[in-house]
């Protein structure tokens, strides 16, 4: 198995903030176990992402390292074709709806896009 070097842990295993973020994790391994990309390859995705942010100014103190996940997710799925830019953002949008629209202590349910 890969070590992740960044990745939070405790004694039962992987922790995140927030379930985007596992979720974003899982994504990530589904799609290189599937064959999309190759660990190098997504090492430098998220490589860049993580040096365009500190180029933005992120602090890069570790509260942000799923942001830069999830930009370099996105990255790699765009320039494989995986999805579309106009797509993507449609779906970001209604992310943003579904949240905002989901009373407090419930969970966001997105429906299926098309």
């Amino acid at each position: 198995m890969t070590d992740f070097l960044y990745q939070p842990k405790d004694a039962d295993g992987p922790i995140f903030k927030a379930p985007w973020e596992a979720t974003a994790f899982g994504l990530v391994l589904a799609l290189h176990k599937a064959g999309t990309f190759t660990w190098p390859e997504w090492a430098s995705y998220l490589t860049g992402a993580i040096e365009a942010a500190q180029a933005r100014g992120d602090a890069d103190i570790g509260d942000t390292y799923y942001e830069h996940w999830l930009a370099a997710l996105e990255a790699i799925a765009q320039n494989k074709k995986l999805t579309g830019l106009d797509e993507l953002l449609q779906r970001q949008d209604e992310w943003e709806s579904a949240y905002l629209n989901t009373p407090h202590g419930q969970a966001v349910e997105l429906t299926a896009a098309g």
